[in-house]
């Protein structure tokens, strides 16, 4: 009794006396009654079933009433029809389908039937019955005590007063497809049944008055368990629904008891003598005799005078609470209906038992509890009602609160831990700023991150608490959880650790979730960790690691210089990450520019070396940089080394590099390399192969270098002839005794007719020591070829005379004299000549059809026509040089700047032409002989031949 005591009591429920509708005229009002003598009740399918046991008479009718069933809607207007002849001893109806199972009597004595009633279907008015059979087992007579049907249609249990049960299995509304059978045999009442269906497993619960048994009925023969050794009274059992696990619940009267399939569950101290127990929406509902003693009984001796008052208590069994209480006057049963319990009572009133709404109970009761601080309770009750997750949440805060303000910190944190979500985290985390509750703070934060709820402040506070505890074990399983568990900002979190002083939590965090940024920064700058570094880079994607290297490369250069060499090596040619053993050939080709990573090498000058030697080697389309930077660090190496082997073999690596065709592009360049650093070999190659001959003579005359001097223009005089007349000026100038020099020069301008013999002798006269036996050779031959040429020319201007001479008179002659055509052939058949005839005065004849045929124009002779067209063209070209001579000649003169004048027809080729025809040793004799003389001569000269 005492734990009965100590369960609370609310008031959930509203009670209220149905009462009967409002009439035509809008009366009503009253207490709804039922007639008297109800003696069989059940409800579902939207109606109250009843059987009264006393017969009335019907005010309709005037007729008795004995075994009618009756069925009160929710309209209150009662229906009934004839079910038995005598009697109704048991009702069920089932919830899910309109089938109601009775038990009565047709007859006097014990005899009683079983009847299936089809409430959807009609036979006669009434509803249909689809099945009669009879209840007793067997032959023997007794009195049915109980009944439960399954909602599956498939079970039917009847237990009878000598402790029998009848087992129908199969279609219960058809005889045809059910078998009934005896499930048991036992001496004591049968006073309770009730099916629990588990997935595919149905279970029937049998009570006695001194036992209880649970039998398997999904499997052969029916096994059976018993589960406990004392009973109940008749409706003093339940079957509960989900929420308590389909518990059977057997109702003492010192205990209630609830019973698993298998064992017996929990029990409960309710004390007093049951009489009816129910299972409603979660809630336990029993009614109990009141056995509370009147005052008299103080003065009439021992004797307890007992009232006729029944209580009816409805219990919450999960938050252990009593959601309601009242006393009744002799309770027939309780329904439950349209959402709501139905006492009945003896003298026919029905008493309506409405539950509050959620929210009203949850308001009431928290208000109460509150004022209590029984938050757990109210915790409780929201839960067990589904209240949604912000009503928790406020429950959860407040319950935070009251903890809070007592200095229960441990438990307030994990009040407001059930908060997450939903109450605003900055609420909680101002509370525990204090450094004595960090470890609170840690806890709410941790399940903050857990939760996938936190910000990156949260992960720098949550951070912040592990450092200041110390707690290792709890930061690194903080930053170890998996991939997929990572619930924080992962670069937060290394900003923390990092300035923290946690340098190997950080990089671990860092390398785990590839910041590599992050890990080489700590790495390179807190740790000096550079081999380290270096590894880490060399695992990573090309990109990756093509711009960590350009970011940190002169750092690792500086302190790991031979293995940053090497990863730049592998980088510049053909890189693959380390441990890449998959998707080798996948990034086949990627290769880093090599002209962008030779900064890194600064004050590095040999691993510099050293990698352009590799790139030149194994990658010779390598960027030009690379063999720029590597030319000027052999010819710095070259000028500074003091081993003359050692220099010797520099300069050959310079020169043949020099030498390998890669500064065509940028010849400048390598010139202004070689002469920056003396390298002399270097600027006569470069010289050579910019053909700038003129600069290779002007080296060699700086260095008085008078032998190199003549065999530059040996070697190169055929290609730039001015050589030859500058070196002739170069040695007129040395006061030295160059008469040997100046001897073979002067024999190769004589030879090639290089210079004007006057020009020879001015150039001459400034040197001191080149007396007139120098030149004496040179002027005699040359005076000596200029004899020869006047005579030469002589003898053609006389020829030409003599041949213009013939021309004339053949010309007079053709003006004065008839001409006589003596050809006997054609000049283009070769026939004899026959009339009609064509005739030239070149003395070429044609038939008039050849002329015709073949002639291009009736005024040319077609035979001289294309030597004729020949001169013509000739004599064209030589009047537009004239015409173009003279133009330009005008243009120089009226111009003011000449040089663009000169440069313009320089681009049209003019000069080449005139240079030419004054190159020619005649040239000056034929510019002597009329332009009229040489057009008659020419054309002359080419009708002759």
């Amino acid at each position: 009794m005492a734990a009965y005591l100590q369960w609370r009591r609310f008031v959930f429920f509203d009670r209220e006396t149905v009462k009967e509708p409002p009439g035509p005229d809008g009366a009503g009002g009253k207490p709804f009654a039922l007639p008297p003598g109800i003696a069989v009740c059940d409800s579902g399918r939207g109606s109250l079933v009843l059987f009264f046991f006393f017969p009335f008479v019907c005010l309709n009718c005037d007729l008795h009433m004995e075994g009618q069933i009756w069925f009160l809607p929710r309209s209150l207007q009662l229906s009934s029809f004839q079910a038995y002849k005598l009697r109704v001893t048991h009702l069920y109806q089932l919830k899910q389908h309109s089938i109601l199972v009775s038990v009565g009597e047709d007859e006097e004595g014990i005899n009683p039937l079983v009847k299936v009633w089809n409430l959807e279907k009609r036979d006669g008015g009434n509803p249909l019955c689809t099945r009669i059979f009879p209840a007793i087992p067997g032959n023997k007579p007794t009195v049915v005590s109980c009944l439960t049907v399954h909602e599956n249609l498939n079970f039917m249990a009847i237990g009878f007063a000598d402790g029998s049960v009848v087992l129908t299995k199969g279609d219960i509304t058809r005889d045809r497809h059910s078998k009934t059978q005896i499930l048991q045999e036992g001496s004591y009442p049968v006073t309770g049944l009730a099916f629990r269906q588990s997935g595919k497993t149905t279970h029937l619960f049998v009570v006695t008055t001194e036992n209880i048994q649970s039998y398997i009925l999904s499997v052969k023969d029916y096994p059976h368990l018993e589960l406990d050794t004392h009973g109940c009274g008749l409706r003093c059992s339940s079957l509960s629904d989900p929420s308590q696990d389909l518990q059977f619940i057997v109702a003492g009267n010192e205990c209630v008891y609830l019973y698993q399939p298998d064992e017996r569950g929990p029990c409960f101290a309710f004390e007093g003598q049951k009489l009816i127990v129910h299972w409603y929406r979660g809630y336990l509902v029993i009614v109990s005799k009141d056995r509370k003693t009147s005052p008299k009984s103080e003065f009439a001796g021992n004797e307890a005078q007992n009232s006729d008052k029944q209580v009816l208590n409805i219990y919450d069994l999960c938050n252990k609470f009593i959601a309601y209480s009242s006393v009744f006057d002799d309770i027939v049963d309780v329904l439950a209906e349209w959402g709501s319990l139905y006492v009945l009572t003896r003298d026919g009133k029905i008493h309506v038992l409405q539950e509050k709404d959620t929210q009203t109970k949850l308001e009431a009761r928290k208000c109460m509890l509150f004022r209590k601080n029984l938050f757990e309770m109210a915790i409780n009750l929201a839960k067990s009602h589904h209240l949604d997750s912000d009503g928790l949440s406020e429950i959860f805060r407040q319950y935070g609160d009251h903890l809070y303000n007592k200095g229960n910190h441990d438990g307030a944190i994990q009040q407001y831990i059930r908060t997450i979500g939903k109450l605003e985290p900055s609420y909680v985390i101002r509370k525990f700023l204090d450094a004595q509750r960090i470890h609170n703070l840690t806890a709410y934060l941790q399940t903050l991150h857990l939760q996938s709820l936190a910000n990156a402040d949260h992960t720098t506070l949550l951070l912040n608490c592990y450092t200041k505890l110390k707690d290792s074990s709890k930061l690194e399983e903080f930053i170890k959880t998996s991939e997929s568990e990572v619930r924080f900002d992962v670069e937060t979190a290394i900003k923390v650790l990092r300035q923290a002083g946690y340098y190997s939590h950080a990089v671990y965090l860092a390398e785990k979730h590839a910041h590599h940024e992050w890990y080489l920064k700590i790495q390179l700058e807190d740790i000096k960790n550079y081999q380290e570094a270096l590894r880490y880079i060399g695992k990573l994607p090309f990109d990756q690691a093509e711009s960590n290297m350009k970011r940190y490369g002169k750092i690792l250069m500086h302190h790991v210089p031979n293995e940053t060499t090497e990863l730049l090596k592998v980088l510049c040619t053909d890189y693959q990450p380390l441990g890449d053993n998959e998707g080798s050939g996948i990034l086949e080709g990627k290769k880093a520019n090599s002209e962008e990573f030779i900064p890194v090498f600064a004050n590095n000058s040999r691993e510099l070396k050293a990698f352009l030697e590799h790139m030149t080697e194994v990658q010779a389309d390598s960027p030009q940089g690379v063999y720029d930077t590597l030319l000027e660090l052999r010819l710095q190496n070259w000028a500074h080394e003091q081993d003359e082997q050692i220099k010797e073999k520099l300069h050959n690596e310079a020169l043949t590099l020099l030498k390998s065709g890669r500064f065509k592009t940028v010849f400048d360049k390598a010139l202004v390399l070689c002469q920056m650093h003396n390298f002399k070999d270097g600027v006569l190659y470069l010289y050579e192969q910019g053909k700038l001959f003129q600069q290779i003579m002007h080296y060699h005359m700086q260095n008085e270098q008078y032998k190199k001097v003549i065999e530059v223009c040996e070697l190169y005089g055929d290609q730039e002839a001015c050589l030859w007349e500058q070196a002739l000026g170069y040695f007129a100038r040395k006061e030295e005794d160059c008469k040997e020099y100046i001897a073979a020069v002067l024999k190769h301008i004589e030879n090639k007719n290089l210079m004007p013999p006057l020009l020879v002798v001015q150039t001459l006269a400034h040197n001191s020591t080149a007396t007139l036996s120098v030149i004496k050779d040179y002027l005699v031959n040359k005076l000596q070829k200029q004899s020869r040429q006047i005579e030469q020319d002589e003898q053609r201007i006389q020829k030409y005379r003599e041949e213009t001479t013939r021309i004339r008179q053949e010309i007079e002659e053709l003006k004065a004299s008839p001409k006589i055509f003596q050809k006997t052939k054609c000049s283009i058949c070769t026939s004899a000549l026959e009339l009609p005839s064509v005739h030239f005065l070149c003395g070429h004849s044609f038939h008039q059809h050849c002329f015709e045929s073949y002639s291009e124009s009736d005024s040319e002779c077609p035979t001289c026509m294309p030597e004729n067209r020949k001169v013509t063209d000739m004599i064209r070209a030589q009047e537009q040089k004239r015409d173009l001579h003279d133009q330009f000649q005008h243009q120089l003169k009226c111009s003011n700047d000449g040089f663009s004048v000169v440069a313009d027809y320089f681009g049209r080729g003019v000069f080449n032409k005139l240079t030419l025809i004054t190159d020619l040793p005649s040239g000056k004799a034929a510019t002597t002989i009329e332009a009229g003389l040489q057009r008659e001569l020419l054309i002359h000269t080419k009708r002759s031949t």
